[in-house]
Order: C-alpha cells, then sequence, then structure tokens
C-alpha cells in the first residue's frame, strides 16, 4: 500500500487548510484511514480516523477538524478550519487493514507540513 499525501503549507492562525491522502493498493482491502501528526519534540499522535463512516478526533482537534473518505477512490481527506499555532506539525497519512480480532497492519505515508503562523 503507497499513501500519496498532499496540501499542507503555511497558513495563519484561524485559516484552513485541506489534506488529502490517496491509497494505492494492489489485492488489498484498507479498513481504516486517518491522519496522525508529530510536532517537533513531540510524539506521533493520532488527529483523526475513520473506519466504516464513522469518525474519530482528538479533543485538541474536535469542532474545528472534520474527516472524511472516499472509499471508492480510497482517499482521505482532512479539512482543518480554525487553525491554530499548535496545529503546526507534519502530518501524516496513515491506512490500516484488520485481520481477526487482533492483528493490524499500518501503512504511512511521507508527511506533510502544515505550519501556522500567529
Amino acid at each position: 500500500v503507497q499513501l500519496q499525501a498532499s496540501g499542507g503549507g503555511l497558513v495563519q492562525a484561524g485559516g484552513s487548510l485541506r489534506l488529502s491522502c490517496v491509497a494505492s493498493t494492489t489485492n488489498i482491502n484498507i479498513n481504516g484511514m486517518g491522519w496522525y501528526r508529530q510536532a517537533p519534540e513531540k510524539r506521533r499522535e493520532l488527529v483523526a480516523s475513520i473506519i466504516r463512516d464513522e469518525p474519530t478526533y482528538a479533543v485538541a482537534v474536535k469542532g474545528r477538524f472534520t474527516i472524511s473518505r472516499d472509499s471508492a477512490k480510497n482517499t482521505v481527506y482532512l479539512q482543518m478550519d480554525d487553525l491554530k499555532s499548535e496545529d503546526t506539525a507534519v502530518y501524516y497519512c496513515n491506512a490500516y487493514r484488520l485481520v481477526g480480532q487482533t492483528m493490524r497492519y499500518d501503512y504511512w505515508g511521507q508527511g506533510t507540513l502544515v505550519t501556522v503562523s500567529s
């Protein structure tokens, strides 16, 4: 599975950006997709994920970010509104498939930088 993310950039606080990620797969069924981010000197953290049209959000972004997915195109989007300086990070696209009850295989994109200036 290859993930190609796009849409990062520089934006002023209060502005918006939309990230996109396309998954290229061969005979692999993807169950869920999402976005993680990693700020300098911090651990990578979940931003939002979606599986079976059910989204999950980190508390820090709930109400400001919206995740959506076009399963037919294997594409996931992250609409980011009311951006804050603390949203500055490298954003990574994630896709995963579930095997049985306990196994999960994760796939990662290359990351796209989002910089929010105050």
